[in-house]
């Protein structure tokens, strides 16, 4: 235990005062900031003034114009829309790029200059010359032309000095959307105030079957689920080449003699990936401080208490879970990278071979989408007793459908009984491979040390 516990501190303590641990642990809140604050940031900032836009409105005693200059001019954009359709989970993980920057688009506010544009006695091609004239003189943005049977088919268009703006064109285009209903609904019977009540969501809570509780489900449990499968993730990209590193390092400086001469493998493989993990576990600590630390600061300096920060409710016994299948996971696929440390001579080789294992936790993410729909499945069942998967899809089916507890702790039985199959098979594998130099070893060679150690 005395040796096992200085391999531990050796490797905690020269990761944890290296240049790059401080950096990373400076620079991680750093991107956080970068890739979630920084952009809401961005998109709230004004690009210059309003948008001016001027309307020929062709409609029957100009109708049309009011309700165009209110949709255009209003802030509101639930006041122009119907309720979309939500979303499903499997539309949001396959949404494409295009989908990703209309929505960005949309957040962007949006101000608008309108102007009225009559005919007065003038024919319809005179008056848009000048306005042509005026946008390229860039006094105006653009014009719209609003025809007479609008209502019934007509087709709006839209003369724009920087068609580029596909942002501004498509947000002028739901506000039309929006003032053209509205008129056909005036002009069919119905007013605002029905078409609103007849819109109006239905109140809708999720409550389980046996009555356990009496609050509805937000979601937030099945979410910290992809939060600890993305952690496990971040990690090992993080940390993956660091535990190469570590196993390997004796047979770089090729002091591996001396050190099997007075130190199990078993207990010197052990401490390097358990030295490695609390630098892992500090990394996360201090940023977990770090974050905790910034909402009470903003909530208790914001004026009024306009800064407001809430969690999902989680049950105590989902917590643990959470904790446990975590430490299985991450056990899990780190030995891993130790055992393919084991076999290789270089990180660069190491990192090349275990990159596959990452995508076994890629799949425990798709499989959980099968999973969510029918946690009592056969194909639910299997997959949750399977190491590599289990991190995840034991984790769905408890905030889904909780099964029973047998059904847990053999999977959690499975998972840690994995860990150390995977840690004994590394260490016989880690005290020949780490007397080998110059070449990487075969599979057929692995196998023979497993059999010889």
């Amino acid at each position: 235990m005395t040796k096992f516990l200085a391999v531990v501190k050796r490797e905690y303590l020269q990761r944890v005062k290296s240049k790059f641990f401080i950096v990373a642990t400076v620079l991680g809140p750093v991107m956080i900031f970068v890739f979630t604050v920084l952009p809401q940031l961005i998109l709230s900032m004004k690009s210059g003034g309003p948008t001016n836009i001027a309307v020929i409105d062709q409609t029957k005693g100009e109708t049309m114009y009011a309700r165009v200059e209110k949709a255009l001019m209003t802030d509101k954009k639930e006041d122009r829309e119907q309720p979309a359709p939500e979303k499903t989970m499997s539309d949001s993980v396959n949404a494409n790029t295009q989908d990703r920057m209309k929505r960005a688009g949309e957040q962007v506010k949006a101000d608008y200059k309108v102007e009225r544009v009559q005919l007065n006695d003038r024919s319809l091609d005179a008056v848009r010359q000048e306005l042509k004239d005026r946008v390229l003189k860039e006094q105006l943005d653009g014009y719209l032309l609003i025809p007479a049977d609008v209502t019934e088919g007509g087709k709006i268009t839209y003369y724009a000095r920087n068609l580029g703006d596909v942002f501004t064109r498509e947000d002028i285009k739901n506000r039309l959307n929006g003032a053209v209903r509205e008129q056909r609904m005036e002009s069919n019977g119905i007013t605002p105030v029905m078409m609103e009540k007849i819109n109006k969501s239905v109140d809708f809570d999720a409550l389980p079957a046996d009555e356990s509780s009496k609050s509805a489900d937000s979601g937030g449990a099945f979410w910290f689920v992809f939060i600890i499968g993305f952690l496990i993730y971040l990690t090992l990209i993080m940390y993956g080449q660091t535990i190469l590193a570590a196993v390997i390092e004796e047979k770089d400086t090729r002091i591996s003699e001396l050190l099997f001469s007075s130190v199990r493998s078993f207990t010197l493989l052990m401490g390097k990936l358990i030295g490695v993990s609390l630098v892992a576990l500090t990394q996360y600590a201090i940023w977990a401080l770090a974050f905790f630390g910034f909402v009470a600061f903003a909530t208790s300096s914001s004026p009024g208490g306009g800064f407001s920060a809430s969690l999902p409710h989680i049950p105590a016994s989902l917590i643990i879970y959470f904790f446990l299948f975590f430490i299985m996971g991450y056990f899990i696929y780190a030995t891993i990278y130790a055992l393919v440390g084991s076999m290789v001579t270089t990180s660069q080789e190491g990192g090349q071979v275990a990159m596959p294992v990452l995508f076994l936790l890629i799949i425990g993410f798709y499989l959980s989408f099968n999973i969510i729909r029918s946690p009592s499945s056969p194909l639910a069942f299997w997959t949750s007793m399977i190491p590599f998967f289990s991190p995840i899809t034991m984790l769905v089916r408890i905030v889904s459908q909780t099964p029973p507890f047998w059904q847990i702790a053999l999977s959690l039985a499975i998972g840690f009984a994995t860990v150390v199959v995977l840690m004994w098979l590394a260490a016989r594998i880690y005290r020949i491979g780490m007397l080998m130099y110059g070449k990487r070893a075969t599979i057929p060679e692995v196998m023979r040390w497993v059999k010889q150690a």
